[in-house]
């Protein structure tokens, strides 16, 4: 089978929707199918094109053994809403028609969390007549209201009209969370055609390793007990909030906040740090993938953090399996819901109310004073994190792909390789968006 995949993120870029999306199709490569992925010059998220690469119209790359199509995009730092609004419509116009090169694709397949990446996938496989399949990682663009970027108005009508547009249109919807399948069943989609594929982790190279030294060093971080949030800093994540938390630890010189990542509200973040002389508290540029384990294994406690609206119930932050691929106990500050659930079935990880620097620093300070409790976590963090490895969610995805079962399967239990090349029928184009659509409820959106 030959999948052409549209993703507005990509490797070298460190994101969840660019690590999600090479690691499955390595694996699908692995199996013997073929993968062109569309996508852009890696910038995110401050907006500054990755070493070796240049913004041009076309270029051509293989990643092991991925076929890689990169087009010319309005490029722009993931902050400010009509900036990054260009960046994703450029995108989708180039990306159409990047998707127009590859030869003989079987299906076409295109992920959010924007869904302009969605649309260019709609129109190349209607073009194509090809089978589309709409993989959803955000409920885009409710997420733009839930984070205060824009208010609602006639333009996110529009926009929800077309998402709902995209959902009918879609031979497949795959989507991360089983909240989000609930919801469009809830708003008129066939619940028969929408299968679930968590986050995951990819266990070749995250697994537990001892404390690496050079990098405690390089990161101030050696005899210290190290409170690590690794990932984008963003409006989604109320970090402020964990600044207050570590100006009430600021008399605790056993413990570290170790901040390592970019996006929209870092500067602040930074300037509020340096305000309120924090020393305890260090930010740090975002690295590639093959550092993260490292860091990772110096952080005694992995946060996730995530702001207090009731929306946020609903999402699993990706940097919760890396954490526990990593064998780190997580430290989850959030709304109570998906992810609070996983952490305590699995019972690796301490769970606090959602914006409460109180909370946050006294379960920090104990925890810090509880060396066992901490090393029970991680053990238990290890042993769940095979129920989330990206080789049975790949396997899981390819099945789905191919036209198998959508009924769910537990990630605990590996399905067996799916080797069956498929070969989508000739579908006729989907016809123009409804000039109308059901209301909604306010939606989660899926931070990373």
């Amino acid at each position: 089978m030959h999948l052409l995949f549209l993703t507005d993120n990509f490797p070298p870029e460190t994101n969840a929707p660019a690590t999600r999306t090479y690691e499955h199709a390595r694996r699908w490569v692995r199996a013997g199918h073929r993968v062109t992925v569309v996508t852009g010059a890696p910038n995110f998220p401050a907006g500054k094109l990755h070493p070796g690469y240049r913004n041009r119209w076309f270029a051509r790359e293989e990643l092991d053994g991925i076929q890689v199509i990169r087009v010319k995009t309005w490029i722009s730092a993931n902050q400010g809403t009509l900036r990054r609004m260009l960046d994703y419509l450029s995108f989708m116009v180039m990306g159409f028609v990047g998707a127009l090169v590859p030869r003989k694709p079987d299906l076409i397949v295109a992920t959010s969390p924007q869904f302009f990446t969605a649309v260019a996938g709609w129109a190349v496989a209607a073009l194509r007549r090809k089978r589309f399949v709409f993989e959803l990682r955000d409920l885009w663009p409710a997420s733009i209201a839930a984070v205060g970027a824009m208010r609602e108005n006639r333009f996110l009508v529009l926009m929800e009209r077309v998402e709902l547009f995209l959902y009918r249109s879609a031979w497949r919807i795959v989507a991360v969370t089983s909240a989000f399948k609930s919801d469009l069943i809830a708003r008129g989609i066939d619940g028969s055609k929408i299968a679930v594929v968590t986050n995951g982790v990819d266990l070749e190279a995250y697994q537990p390793r001892e404390r690496d030294a050079s990098c405690a060093r390089e990161y101030g971080a050696t005899d210290r007990i190290v409170v690590g949030y690794l990932g984008t800093h963003g409006m989604a994540h109320a970090l402020g909030n964990v600044l207050d938390a570590a100006e009430l630890l600021r008399e605790r010189d056993d413990i570290r906040f170790l901040f390592v990542g970019d996006g929209a509200a870092k500067a602040e973040l930074v300037a509020a740090c340096t305000a309120r002389n924090l020393l305890n508290v260090s930010f740090h540029d975002p690295v590639g993938k093959s550092a993260m384990p490292a860091l990772w294994s110096i952080c005694d406690l992995a946060l996730v953090h995530l702001k207090n609206t009731p929306v946020f119930e609903t999402v699993i932050p990706s940097k919760i399996f890396e954490a526990l691929g990593a064998g780190r106990a997580v430290l989850f500050a959030g709304p109570d819901g998906e992810a609070s659930q996983i952490l305590r079935e699995a019972d690796c990880g301490a769970c606090v109310p959602a914006e409460d620097p109180a909370a946050l620093a006294r379960t920090i300070a104990t925890l810090a004073d509880d060396t066992a409790e901490r090393a029970r976590l991680a053990h238990n963090a290890q042993l769940a994190a095979p129920g989330y490895g990206r080789d049975a969610l790949a396997t899981r995805m390819l099945q789905v792909l191919e036209g198998g079962a959508i009924e769910s399967q537990p990630t605990s239990q590996p399905a067996q390789q799916a080797t069956a090349h498929f070969a989508a029928p000739v579908d006729p184009p989907s016809p123009l968006p409804e000039p109308s659509a059901p209301a909604r409820p306010k939606q989660p959106v899926a931070p990373d």
